[in-house]
Protein backbone atom coordinates (compact mmCIF):
# COMPACT_ATOMS: atom_id res chain seq x y z
CA UNK A 1 0.00 0.00 0.00
CA UNK A 2 1.34 3.69 -0.93
CA UNK A 3 0.41 6.54 1.08
CA UNK A 4 1.82 8.80 -2.43
CA UNK A 5 -0.31 12.05 -2.98
CA UNK A 6 -1.36 11.94 -6.25
CA UNK A 7 -2.31 15.17 -8.53
CA UNK A 8 -4.92 14.83 -11.95
CA UNK A 9 -2.88 15.62 -15.06
CA UNK A 10 -3.17 19.22 -16.22
CA UNK A 11 -4.88 18.03 -19.63
CA UNK A 12 -8.51 16.77 -17.38
CA UNK A 13 -11.41 18.94 -17.27
CA UNK A 14 -12.18 20.86 -14.64
CA UNK A 15 -14.58 18.29 -13.59
CA UNK A 16 -12.55 15.08 -14.61
CA UNK A 17 -9.96 16.55 -12.59
CA UNK A 18 -12.52 16.95 -9.83
CA UNK A 19 -13.46 13.41 -9.76
CA UNK A 20 -9.83 12.72 -9.72
CA UNK A 21 -8.97 14.22 -6.98
CA UNK A 22 -12.12 13.10 -4.79
CA UNK A 23 -11.27 9.96 -5.67
CA UNK A 24 -7.33 9.66 -4.81
CA UNK A 25 -8.61 11.55 -1.47
CA UNK A 26 -11.52 8.55 -0.63
CA UNK A 27 -9.69 5.42 -1.93
CA UNK A 28 -6.63 4.10 -1.58
CA UNK A 29 -4.83 3.66 -5.18
CA UNK A 30 -1.44 1.95 -5.90
CA UNK A 31 0.37 3.44 -8.68
CA UNK A 32 -1.09 1.27 -11.52
CA UNK A 33 -4.74 2.16 -10.53
CA UNK A 34 -3.87 5.74 -10.91
CA UNK A 35 -3.38 4.81 -15.10
CA UNK A 36 -6.67 3.25 -15.09
CA UNK A 37 -8.22 6.14 -12.74
CA UNK A 38 -6.48 9.08 -15.79
CA UNK A 39 -8.15 6.75 -18.78
CA UNK A 40 -11.63 6.31 -16.76
CA UNK A 41 -11.49 10.67 -16.59
CA UNK A 42 -10.10 11.32 -20.35
CA UNK A 43 -13.41 8.83 -21.26
CA UNK A 44 -15.23 11.35 -19.39
CA UNK A 45 -14.34 14.11 -20.66
CA UNK A 46 -13.90 12.27 -24.45
CA UNK A 47 -18.26 11.89 -23.92
CA UNK A 48 -18.74 15.00 -22.51
CA UNK A 49 -16.90 16.51 -25.81
CA UNK A 50 -19.14 14.22 -27.98
CA UNK A 51 -22.10 15.56 -26.09
CA UNK A 52 -22.01 18.91 -26.83
CA UNK A 53 -20.90 18.16 -30.55
CA UNK A 54 -24.48 16.10 -30.80
CA UNK A 55 -26.35 19.06 -28.88
CA UNK A 56 -24.92 21.40 -31.69
CA UNK A 57 -25.29 19.40 -34.49
CA UNK A 58 -27.94 17.21 -33.23
CA UNK A 59 -27.55 12.82 -33.55
CA UNK A 60 -28.21 12.67 -36.88
CA UNK A 61 -27.37 13.98 -40.80
CA UNK A 62 -28.46 12.88 -44.08
CA UNK A 63 -26.15 11.07 -46.06
CA UNK A 64 -25.22 12.34 -49.88
CA UNK A 65 -28.90 9.39 -50.54
CA UNK A 66 -30.81 11.81 -48.60
CA UNK A 67 -31.10 9.16 -45.90
CA UNK A 68 -30.64 9.99 -42.14
CA UNK A 69 -27.46 8.44 -40.47
CA UNK A 70 -26.17 8.35 -36.64
CA UNK A 71 -23.68 11.93 -36.18
CA UNK A 72 -20.23 10.15 -35.60
CA UNK A 73 -19.80 11.74 -32.22
CA UNK A 74 -22.93 9.51 -30.94
CA UNK A 75 -20.53 6.48 -31.06
CA UNK A 76 -17.56 8.28 -29.80
CA UNK A 77 -20.32 9.67 -26.96
CA UNK A 78 -21.51 5.75 -26.30
CA UNK A 79 -17.93 3.91 -26.39
CA UNK A 80 -16.26 6.85 -24.33
CA UNK A 81 -19.11 6.48 -21.69
CA UNK A 82 -19.06 2.16 -22.31
CA UNK A 83 -15.19 2.33 -21.71
CA UNK A 84 -15.71 4.97 -18.23
CA UNK A 85 -17.45 2.66 -16.72
CA UNK A 86 -15.65 -0.67 -17.51
CA UNK A 87 -12.82 1.47 -15.93
CA UNK A 88 -14.50 2.18 -12.57
CA UNK A 89 -15.48 -1.18 -12.17
CA UNK A 90 -12.27 -2.55 -12.79
CA UNK A 91 -12.00 -0.41 -10.16
CA UNK A 92 -14.48 -1.34 -8.36
CA UNK A 93 -15.75 2.40 -8.06
CA UNK A 94 -19.23 1.10 -8.32
CA UNK A 95 -19.35 -1.06 -5.70
CA UNK A 96 -21.25 1.73 -3.12
CA UNK A 97 -20.45 3.19 0.35
CA UNK A 98 -19.06 0.45 3.33
CA UNK A 99 -21.54 0.46 6.27
CA UNK A 100 -19.06 2.90 8.05
CA UNK A 101 -19.87 5.66 5.53
CA UNK A 102 -16.30 5.56 3.97
CA UNK A 103 -15.73 4.07 0.51
CA UNK A 104 -14.11 0.21 0.71
CA UNK A 105 -10.68 -0.34 -0.10
CA UNK A 106 -10.23 -1.24 -3.43
CA UNK A 107 -10.67 -5.00 -4.23
CA UNK A 108 -7.70 -5.55 -5.87
CA UNK A 109 -5.91 -3.83 -2.66
CA UNK A 110 -8.05 -6.82 -0.12
CA UNK A 111 -6.25 -9.59 0.92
Amino acid sequence: MTTQTYKPPKHLSKDAAAFFSGAVAEYEFEPHHIILLTKACEAYDRAEDARKVIAKEGMTYQDRFGSPRAHPAVGIERDSRIGMARLFRELGLDIGEAASGRPPALPANRR
